[in-house]
């Protein structure tokens, strides 16, 4: 079972990279999430159009896909999940404001796990940003064996 609290506590407060960028879970459902990151002047990649670096940018897409994926799994407390393939196609440049990336689920298999992830600002919300493709590996607990 998917416990909310524990789930939002690990995405902004547990992992010491997202607590630096200011990650905030706003919306948070088995197999969906949506995280936002606030604007920062450490945030610009370009200083001359004041846009969002691109790293930026795929860190939101792989830590939403990847948050998204873990939830969906059957029991997201005992598995963990890493990234094998991530795609982002950059449309628009970020601007001063937040990034919003918002992940849903698209196959949990035994293994591997997709999701498809849209970047966005609030402000703006139908201008994607970006746009990913995440594949991620599924890590689950080893079983006990039994005797025979």
């Amino acid at each position: 079972m998917l416990d909310l609290d524990l789930f939002r506590k690990l995405a902004e407060e547990l992992i010491p990279f997202n607590k630096w960028l200011g990650l905030k879970v706003e919306h948070l459902a088995k197999g969906h999430i949506t995280l936002s990151i606030p604007w920062r002047d450490e945030l610009i990649g370009d200083p001359i159009r004041q846009a969002i670096h691109g790293g930026v940018i795929s860190t939101l897409a792989d830590t939403a896909g990847g948050l998204c994926v873990w939830s969906a799994i059957e029991n997201p407390t005992m598995g963990r999940v890493s990234t094998v393939d991530l795609r982002v196609d950059y449309l628009r440049p970020g601007r001063r404001e937040a990034l919003v990336g918002d992940a849903t689920t698209v196959r949990v298999g035994a293994k591997l796990g997709w999701a498809d992830i849209r970047l966005y600002h609030p402000s703006a919300t139908s201008e994607l940003v970006a746009t990913a493709r995440g594949v991620y590996a599924l890590k689950h607990p080893k079983q006990p064996q039994r005797d025979a």
